[in-house]
């Protein structure tokens, strides 16, 4: 019974979390298709004028072309300089590991306003101020603390082994981490890229304080164009929110095969 009881608790728990989450975007998917959307939620009278507007919009397009190229230079940059860090945390016997992990946990939790005023200032000074290569740069470096973390948590589950094989073949270490390690950790890989992606995709802050033209910024700035002095477009607002959810929704589904494989080394490193 009280087995039961617990279940219903949680149950009811969950369907309450469910509806707040449910009704804001259920609010954002109607509105996108009424022309004459407020507020309130309401049955729409189906148009695609708001996505015909905000799709067929030059402004909008580039927009969503700097934020791809920026949050897709970031997953990539991430990714690779995290696997190159996180090897020989993983790997090696080295003194202080420990405090050197524990020192990268603690740069995650800093708030990124910290740091935006002398990074602000060294932008300045190296000419990167307004430059899309540094956004990629900077978002890569403030990501790569919990990246290597995680990273290194991930390539610890891959025998080592399995690398020691590869080396009596003749294969050198970087051959080893792309042809036995990286196969092999490729649901870590897809949810640091993920996770990368998601956060420099829907970064305002950083962009804002370090780009200064118009048409450098991304897709998360644009969003400033529908809100007036006095009215909101919400119509094209919410239309132009689903076509800024759609990178991530797409990225997810497409790694989630590979993703929900798991790791499959259980006995790899027998026999």
């Amino acid at each position: 019974m009280n087995k039961k009881r617990d279940n219903i608790i949680a149950y009811i728990v969950l369907a309450i979390l469910a509806v707040v989450f449910v009704i804001p975007l259920t609010w954002v998917v109607l509105a996108s298709f009424d022309s004459n959307a407020t507020l309130a939620v309401s049955a729409p009278n189906l148009t695609l004028d708001n996505y015909t507007e905000v799709l067929t919009n030059a402004a909008n397009l580039r927009s969503f072309g700097n934020g791809l190229l920026m949050a897709l230079g970031t997953s990539i940059f991430v990714v690779i300089f995290a696997m190159l860090a996180a090897y020989p945390l993983s790997r090696f016997e080295m003194k202080h590991k420990k405090l050197f992990m524990l020192s990268m946990l603690f740069m995650t939790s800093l708030p990124i306003t910290t740091v935006m005023v002398p990074v602000f200032k060294i932008f300045v000074t190296v000419d990167l101020y307004d430059n899309r290569l540094g956004i990629i740069l900077f978002m890569t470096a403030s990501s790569m603390p919990y990246a290597i973390w995680m990273m290194k948590n991930f390539m610890d589950a891959v025998p080592l082994s399995l690398e020691e094989a590869a080396w009596i073949d003749g294969s050198g270490k970087l051959k080893g981490i792309i042809r036995i390690v990286m196969p092999l950790m490729l649901p870590g890989i897809f949810t640091i890229a993920i996770y990368t992606f998601s956060g420099a995709w829907g970064n305002f802050f950083v962009p804002f304080i370090l780009l200064s033209t118009g048409e450098k910024y991304p897709a998360s700035i644009m969003l400033y164009q529908f809100f007036g002095q006095h009215t909101v477009a919400y119509g094209t607002l919410a239309a132009y929110s689903i076509a800024y959810a759609m990178p991530s929704v797409i990225l997810y589904v497409i790694t989630q095969k590979w993703m929900s494989k798991g790791f499959g080394m259980s006995g790899a490193d027998k026999g």
